[in-house]
């Protein structure tokens, strides 16, 4: 980029960091005086804690709530916004280079424009914490203050100084990255979702290291921002959690990208070399090195348990599960509750804010919520995207429950047809003799929106005989569980018939 488009851009960036700023952490916020009594103290001001605060500030309670850095946590910072933001933006680049198979015509000389791509994110990112802002907290009722928050005893907490007394608390602070113990890799430097989306120049040759949901979107929407990926996986598939399907159709649409992928690959070692990074790779025997400039790392999440003195408030606490809770989010202080990544093994948005709610009033109104009654779906926003909600059959075949699964491809559902968009599947478990769903995984390129219908089907307790009499658009992805709920009306209906042919013949 020229010098002289670099200084609008950079003036426009300062302007859209300082509005953010604004809004999660104003530069003259002075934190307010304590008052003698909370109902609810909330550490960690992420989806977990502003769901809670705000619920119950809601509901009329006295509420404040603790932030060591900005508002909105991981998802609004880091998260879910800025990447989903990232990946539309490379999806429009796979749609352009993919034109002739939808009777256009590819445009010549494809330009990426990695810098405008990121500076979108970062508007939208300014323009979404309006939502979670300072001003917005403060005029619900809640006190927003700024710094460590540490326990003094089980019913106290101190902030630069001032004591923050409580009847009640909800431990939210979320999780971080893990680091990856490769020899060499600190030393080299690497990206994570903490530090990837400051990029304003796409890397030209890109290390993925890891396999799952953070590592398969970062991989497919860097390839096709402009760089040369290669990802390495330890284990023999990615998303090892999901259907073995359904990770096979994510390895073979990554390879169509033209990421590189090493399955069944540990990455061993990192060195520099001039301006480069050399990485060491092992596969069974087999060693390779691969000359990159930059490094992604995406295996896993460790909770945030750390700075806080938890043993002052008799808070029991593991360094990777994290907070421990029962089922209604209480900890081993009965005082105490928490929620979301920092006690959770399900390490989604949704999820943290769900549970913060029902921590909430469990706190405040001695309620019995329990965490494990709620359905919780998820999504990998890869291209196609691959979502799941219940149990997988394999799950319940541990359980020794009986399954009976249907499953429609998606290359025979007609919108599926006309879109272009026929890879993957709709897949739904049955308990064995009945047609209550037990779980789904669909795999299809807006997964993420039609696992809604299911996970609905699943809280409401609506059986797949139910959901054959729902009349859907035509034409739609959708469709594709409707015609699993009718193949499953089918099979229903020839027992029926098997039964009362066999009573009058026997008759």
């Amino acid at each position: 980029m020229h010098h002289d488009e670099s200084q609008p851009q950079q003036r426009r960036q300062e302007r859209i960091y300082r509005a953010l700023m604004q809004n999660l952490h104003p530069l003259a916020w002075r934190n307010p005086q304590p008052v003698d009594m909370y109902n609810l103290v909330v550490l960690g001001a992420g989806p977990a804690g502003l769901a809670a605060a705000s619920s119950a500030a809601a509901m009329g309670a006295k509420v404040a709530i603790v932030e060591r850095n900005v508002l909105g946590g991981n998802s609004l910072n880091v998260g879910s916004v800025p990447s989903k933001t990232i990946y539309r933006t490379s999806r429009l680049y796979a749609d352009m280079r993919d034109a002739e198979n939808f009777g256009g015509q590819v445009p010549d000389n494809i330009r990426i424009d990695f810098a405008s791509a990121m500076e979108r994110m970062r508007r939208i990112r300014t323009r979404l914490s309006r939502y979670e802002s300072v001003e917005r907290m403060s005029a619900a009722g809640i006190d927003v203050f700024f710094g460590e928050g540490r326990f003094t005893g089980p019913r106290a907490i101190t902030i630069d100084g001032k004591a923050l007394r409580f009847k009640k608390a909800l431990i939210a602070t979320g999780s971080r990255p893990v680091t990856a113990m490769i020899p060499g890799l600190t030393e080299t430097g690497y990206l994570t979702d903490k530090n990837v989306f400051d990029l304003n120049e796409c890397p030209h040759r890109l290390m993925v290291v890891g396999g799952g949901p953070l590592g398969c979107e970062g991989a497919q929407a860097f390839c096709r921002l402009g760089a040369h990926v290669v990802i390495a996986q330890n284990n023999p598939t990615f998303l090892p959690g999901e259907e073995r399907d359904a990770a096979q159709i994510l390895c073979d649409a990554l390879i169509r990208d033209g990421i590189e992928v090493h399955l069944n690959t540990k990455v061993v070692g990192v060195r520099l070399d001039g301006g480069q990074k050399l990485v060491d790779l092992v596969c069974v025997d087999l060693k390779k090195t691969i000359a990159v400039d930059a490094i992604l790392v995406g295996v896993g999440r460790a909770p945030n348990v750390e700075g806080m003195n938890l043993e002052a408030a008799g808070v029991d606490y593991d360094t990777a599960a994290g907070v421990r809770v029962n089922d209604f989010l209480q900890t081993t202080n009965p005082n105490i509750y928490a929620a979301g990544d920092v006690c959770l093994e399900q390490k989604f948005t949704h999820t943290a804010a769900a549970s913060a709610r029902i921590a909430a009033q469990n706190a405040l109104f001695l309620g019995r919520k329990r965490y494990s009654a709620l359905t919780i779906p998820w999504c990998t926003y890869t291209d196609p995207e691959i979502a799941h909600v219940g149990l997988y059959a394999r799950q319940a075949c541990e359980r020794h429950i009986p399954v009976e699964t249907f499953t429609i491809l998606m290359h025979d559902v007609d919108r599926a047809i006309a879109d272009g968009e026929e890879e993957g599947f709709v897949k739904i478990h049955l308990r064995g003799g009945t047609d209550r769903i037990l779980g789904a995984t669909i795999v299809a390129r807006h997964a993420g929106e039609m696992i809604n219908a299911l996970s609905l089907a699943i809280n409401a307790k609506i059986g797949l005989h139910a959901m054959a009499q729902v009349i859907y658009a035509y034409p739609t992805q959708a469709e594709a569980i409707k015609m699993a709920a009718d193949a499953y009306n089918r099979t229903r209906r020839k027992s029926i018939l098997k039964y009362l042919s066999s009573r009058w013949l026997n008759w």
